[in-house]
């Protein structure tokens, strides 16, 4: 039994195989940066906003406030899955492609988006409530508040908010490899289940768990560092 294991091993990963496995690591951290930073980047003002349009906030509107939240609701309801399948029309308009890792970056924003501002509107919601007047009280305009006491205030649960929605991309990459998306998923998808490769399934897998632990300890260290409360 064991020298059968042992030759499907060494049969199943050959050195051209660990190429394969090598790209599609880096496609997979690739498409979990990118998808990340554009999530952050544009899911923190909308974040912010949500939060800032509240009740009794600085910039309270509750109209405002009710549209940042449906948006935000809608977007967190729908299942990667079927945000992928729905955004296909929408990803080859944009990267010429419904296929690749630059076309499943489409879909993984799109979901991380709302994913991520929610996470900020709830560490904003966790800054003193104190804060305001006395940024008020040192003459702190708006965007000072914002920008000076908030963000700053709020920033290890922010660090804990970039690593939760780095990680949850992480497994939606393998979702994404499904319908040809590239990574680590793909691999485990076209050679794993297809070609009956199960030696490849679980190194794919084994990576993916351990770029999922190095990721969140990575963030949880920097979360305590700049955490001065």
């Amino acid at each position: 039994m064991l020298d059968n294991l042992l030759i499907a091993f060494h049969q199943q990963l050959t050195p051209e195989m660990w190429s394969k496995i090598a790209i599609s690591t880096w496609e997979t951290v690739y498409m979990t940066i990118a998808s990340t930073f554009i999530a952050v980047v544009v899911g923190l003002p909308i974040g912010c906003a949500t939060f800032l349009t509240g009740k009794k906030q600085i910039l309270e509107n509750s109209k405002a406030n009710k549209i940042f939240n449906v948006i935000i609701n809608i977007g967190r309801s729908i299942p990667y899955i079927i945000l992928l399948l729905i955004l296909i029309p929408v990803t080859s308009y944009i990267v010429g492609s419904s296929l690749g890792t630059n076309a499943a970056i489409v879909s993984l924003s799109v979901a991380a988006i709302p994913f991520f501002a929610r996470l900020t509107s709830n560490a904003l919601f966790e800054i003193p409530t104190g804060l305001t007047e006395t940024a008020k009280a040192l003459g702190a305009t708006n965007w000072q508040i914002i920008t000076k006491f908030y963000l700053p205030e709020a920033l290890p649960s922010l660090i804990n908010g970039i690593t939760l929605t780095f990680v949850t991309l992480i497994g939606y990459t393998a979702m994404a490899g499904t319908q040809g998306g590239g990574g680590l998923g793909s691999l485990a998808i076209n050679y794993g289940v297809h070609r009956g490769m199960g030696f490849i399934t679980w190194i794919s897998t084994i990576i993916i768990v351990l770029f999922v632990i190095i990721s969140q300890k990575l963030g949880d260290d920097l979360a305590k560092k700049v955490d001065h409360r």
